[in-house]
Formats: C-alpha cells, sequence, structure tokens
C-alpha cells in the first residue's frame, strides 16, 4: 500500500483477543485490516457527532396498503429533497414494500429526516445507516 507505516501496538490480553474476534468475525485477512476498519467507523461516527457532512441511507419496511402512509412519507421526502440523493422501491410480497433512500448532508438533517420517516403511523421497520463522503 501506498503511505503505509508500520507500528508496534501493545495490547493487554483481553484487549488482543477482541481484536481477533473481530478479525475472525468480520472475515478480515489481518489484525492491521481490522485496525483501518476500526479507525475508519470511528472517524464516520466522530463526523456525524460533529454534523459534519455526510453520507448514509434509510432502510425502511412497511405494508404499502396502510392507509395514506405512502403519502405522507412522500411529501416529507419532498420537504428533504436536498438531501435525498436517490431512491429505490422494491415489493417484498403482496403487502410489504422495502424502501432504500440514498442520502447526503448534514448529520442533524438526515438524523432528522429518518426520525420523521421511521416515526409515521404503519411504518414496520426504519433504520438510518451513517456512512461519510470521504
Amino acid at each position: 500500500m501506498k503511505g503505509v507505516k508500520r507500528f508496534g501496538v501493545s495490547l493487554e490480553e483481553e484487549l488482543l483477543k477482541s481484536l481477533d474476534s473481530i478479525v475472525k468475525g468480520n472475515s478480515f485477512p489481518n489484525r492491521s485490516q481490522a485496525i483501518r476498519f476500526l479507525i475508519r467507523n470511528h472517524n464516520v461516527k466522530e463526523k456525524w457527532e460533529k454534523n459534519k457532512e455526510v453520507a448514509g441511507s434509510i432502510i425502511l419496511v412497511y405494508d404499502h396498503h396502510k392507509r395514506e402512509l405512502i403519502s405522507r412519507s412522500m411529501d416529507i421526502q419532498h420537504d428533504y429533497h436536498d438531501c435525498i440523493l436517490s431512491s429505490q422501491h422494491v415489493h417484498l410480497g403482496r403487502h410489504n414494500c422495502l424502501e432504500l433512500i440514498a442520502l447526503r448532508g448534514k448529520a442533524s438533517k438526515l438524523r432528522e429526516l429518518a426520525d420523521k420517516l421511521i416515526a409515521l403511523k404503519g411504518m414496520k421497520h426504519g433504520e438510518l445507516v451513517a456512512s461519510s463522503i470521504d
């Protein structure tokens, strides 16, 4: 890898066991990859906490037969058109639908949008997945 620096790390045995568990659980090829993963996750979390420009997605599952749920959802999404990059609607069966909404914007605004959509009466499941733009 370009620009890679090597360094030694000293860990208590329990922390090393935890690191090895992360390596195994995520099928990382080595401890270095696990450490990179943990640092990047920390950086994403920090950007969200500091209300930086971030990316993310909202995952929603709902019964499309629930009265006015889709129109209320669309009204909310139109209020946040500047944050929504795209959306995808998937039919899971006769009644249930999955909606994936890709986002970019200030962390607080993305959280606000997700909270409003997830709180809609008739929504079966919803989750905001945080990521970063870099």
